[in-house]
């Protein structure tokens, strides 16, 4: 089931009995699902214009009055153009400062001036931050009660345009989702790429492969018990697949638990390598980096050296990014 513009339904219909979230726009409005919230609640919308550096000493002023700022523009000019700013203005004075992040990873063809690749990277390493990523329709539908139930800033890894519905329960802090069980290997995913590894598994469990499949959406704090069960479930493997450097994100928060708990599996990271991206669409980079279910198939059935079929229609990607008449770039 696909859904279309669903943070912009959503934000307009949970932000109805709350008058203290307002949004704040870097001059990306129409590309990141907010003009609803603009018609809707004109008195709480600014826009701020391509000045990142000032909308996050903004939202902190804000914060400080007791309101609820939601910054909204590309998670690249969120986190990496105005670091310092995150860092001095929201997280130190641990400020209730949403960062609505759209784009994370290869999501679009802007290349490396637009592919935040390293994201999750950067603000894990941010005392008082909360790190969030959705995954589906109902990702995004539940996002923003779960920010906004943390007292102090976060920062979420939105999705935009047509989506998966692949959950019919609402996202929960710290839990990660519980997809398939098995005994072979434990899977970990994130974002966009969890429906790729659910076609994948099922590839791998035709072939004999026993697959434990668990959704992360709370990158940071990262300590749900049901992480460690999973990791011990795995007999063979375990295996994390992230739209993000294999170097910070999913992948080092498994190797981390892991190394915690003394596991004693091999760990396979599948995710965009210690490279940067490229201007190309989501389909050709997923494919490129083998984040796809065929590159995701071969990459464990290599690891474990098993000979598995691969169907030929398993090369189709369905990652959409055009999120209609409102988006004012080709990014």
């Amino acid at each position: 089931m696909i859904e279309t513009q669903v943070h912009a339904k959503n934000i307009v219909r949970w932000a109805a009995d709350k008058p203290e979230a307002v949004v704040l726009s870097g001059d990306l409005t129409g590309s990141t699902e907010i003009s609803p919230f603009k018609s809707a609640y004109p008195d709480r919308f600014f826009s701020l214009g391509m000045a990142e550096q000032n909308m996050l000493s903004w939202a902190g002023g804000m914060a400080r009055e007791g309101l609820v700022p939601y910054l909204h523009t590309f998670a690249v000019f969120l986190v990496r153009r105005p670091y310092d700013q995150l860092a001095m203005s929201v997280a130190y004075p641990n400020l209730p400062v949403k960062l609505v992040g759209f784009l994370p990873g290869i999501m679009t063809p802007g290349g490396v001036t637009h592919q935040a690749i390293e994201d999750v990277s950067l603000v894990r390493g941010l005392p008082n931050m909360t790190v969030l990523e959705v995954g589906d329709a109902a990702d995004v539908e539940s996002v923003l009660e779960v920010a906004h139930a943390v007292d102090g800033p976060v920062y979420i890894r939105m999705l935009r345009g047509a989506l998966p519905r692949l959950f019919d329960t609402p996202m929960q802090l710290d839990r990660i989702r519980h997809l398939a069980d098995g005994e072979d290997v434990t899977i970990f995913s994130s974002g966009i790429c969890t429906q790729e590894v659910i076609r994948a598994r099922q590839v791998l469990e035709s072939a004999g492969v026993s697959v434990t499949h668990r959704h992360v959406t709370t990158h940071k704090p990262f300590e749900d018990p049901a992480i460690a069960e999973a990791i011990t479930a795995a007999r063979s493997l375990v295996v994390t697949v992230e739209n993000h450097t294999i170097n910070g994100g999913l992948g080092t928060e498994v190797a981390e638990r892991m190394a915690e708990i003394g596991a004693g599996v091999p760990l396979l990271r599948i995710g965009i390598p210690d490279t940067f991206g490229q201007g190309a669409s989501a389909e050709f980079l997923m494919r490129r980096f083998g984040l796809d279910a065929v590159g995701i198939t071969e990459r464990i059935a290599t690891r474990l050296g098993r000979e598995v079929d691969i169907p030929d229609d398993l090369g189709s990607v369905d990652v959409t990014v055009d999120i209609g008449a409102d988006q004012l770039e080709a990014l």
